[in-house]
């Protein structure tokens, strides 16, 4: 199984033909953590450039930073409205019940295997607020402890379902995720801007970080089996300069 993922790319552009060249060789699954656009949870920009140069590259799926989120119900329908890849958004409910302009879960299925893979996605916010605070009141959001999020999901599930989080949570945070739900397969980082050039390690869970702006794509690659530790191996990790110029 291939991962690759970005995050923080903040409108920069200029990526794509070398994404679509790196997938071509190695075919994967791409993500992004969010913050691709210029606009905020506060300011709507409707013309984001980013977007067509998302569709072109061929993203899979994109978790809502809070460059995504807008605490207006209405903005947040119309950004996503725009991309053509799905959002996944796994702590953030809506108390007024409309329907989500993103999923809180997403599957995939890895094919290239003498048995299939099912994977499983979530993705994770930054908390705005606290969860009962006055703010839901004013725009029917909810923000979940990210971990409790990922618990409640986990416990639905089967053993053999390969678990990524696509994180918008920051580098610490990540940590703390990992220690608190070690079940999960992999963590894909964004938020905090951290580029590590290897994954790290925290209670078994791999967490990567692939850097902000666009300058670096990440390239992750299991086992498509379990070992006899309970983990998908992980057989090779390459952080691919996009935009980087050195």
């Amino acid at each position: 199984m291939r991962v690759y993922h970005t995050s923080d790319l903040h409108d920069r552009r200029g990526f794509v033909a070398r994404l679509r060249r790196l997938r071509d060789e190695l075919p994967g699954l791409l993500f992004d953590c969010g913050d691709s656009l210029r606009g905020s949870q506060t300011v709507y920009v409707r013309n984001e450039p980013i977007v067509a140069e998302l569709a072109a590259a061929g993203y899979d799926a994109q978790a809502v930073g809070n460059r995504e989120f807008h605490y207006l119900f209405g903005v947040m329908q119309a950004r996503a409205s725009r991309l053509r890849h799905r959002l996944v958004c796994s702590n953030l409910v809506d108390m007024k019940d409309r329907p989500l302009p993103f999923a809180r879960s997403l599957r995939f299925l890895h094919r290239d295997a003498a048995a299939p893979v099912e994977i499983q996605v979530l993705g994770l916010l930054v908390m705005q607020y606290p969860t009962g605070s006055a703010w839901e009141r004013a725009f029917g959001w909810r923000f979940l402890q990210p971990w409790d999020a990922v618990n409640e999901h986990v416990a639905g599930i089967t053993d053999d379902a390969f678990l990524i989080v696509l994180s918008h949570l920051g580098l610490a945070h990540d940590r703390r995720l990992a220690k608190r739900v070690p079940r999960i397969d992999l963590i894909l980082g964004g938020h905090s801007h951290d580029t590590l050039t290897s994954p790290e390690f925290v209670a078994g869970v791999p967490i990567v970080h692939a850097g902000p702006y666009g300058k670096y794509v990440s390239r992750t690659e299991f086992a498509d089996s379990r070992d006899i530790d309970g983990r998908f191996p992980l057989l090779r990790f390459d952080l691919l300069p996009l935009l980087a110029t050195s």
